[in-house]
């Protein structure tokens, strides 16, 4: 369904995530865009304060114990991925989201002001208004397993 709402540019290096606990699982998705041509990468948790730093993984590559209970990626190579999948606790048809707290991903987004950023959650994940910021940055778009959902903006 992403790949049919979202086309994305050929060969675009995609930043995804591995999902934990009851966060959406993600990795069907991961496949289909690996067997589409697109390159992956997974984020690593920096100190507070920093954007999420991209490392390459393709499906078999081993994972490692990362900050928060995250699993990143062997190595220390850093990719600058041009589409984001963002997880989410909430989020509202405006496009505003909750995330797991610290600011990363809003961090991240600004620092990459050209990626697309699509946000993926249940459907059961959205709520009629998310509390917005000054920092925080809205999402052109949610995946969720009953759809994709269009923001308003």
């Amino acid at each position: 369904m992403v790949l049919r709402e979202c086309p994305l540019a050929a060969g675009a290096c995609v930043g995804g995530f591995w999902p934990m606990g009851d966060e959406i699982d993600i990795r069907p998705l991961l496949r289909a865009l690996a067997a589409a041509g697109h390159p992956l990468a997974l984020p690593v948790t920096p100190r507070r304060g920093l954007p999420l730093l991209f490392r390459p993984w393709r499906f078999g590559e081993a994972l490692l114990p990362g900050r928060f209970g995250t699993s990143v990626p062997a190595g220390e190579a850093e990719v600058m991925p041009e589409v984001l999948l963002v997880p989410l606790l909430a989020f509202d048809r405006r496009g505003a989201r909750l995330g797991y707290g610290g600011g990363y991903y809003d961090r991240t987004l600004a620092a990459l002001p050209g990626a697309r950023a699509i946000g993926v959650a249940y459907a059961a994940q959205e709520v009629p208004a998310v509390p917005t910021g000054p920092h925080d940055q809205p999402l052109p778009g949610i995946a969720t397993e009953a759809g994709f959902i269009r923001t308003e903006r």
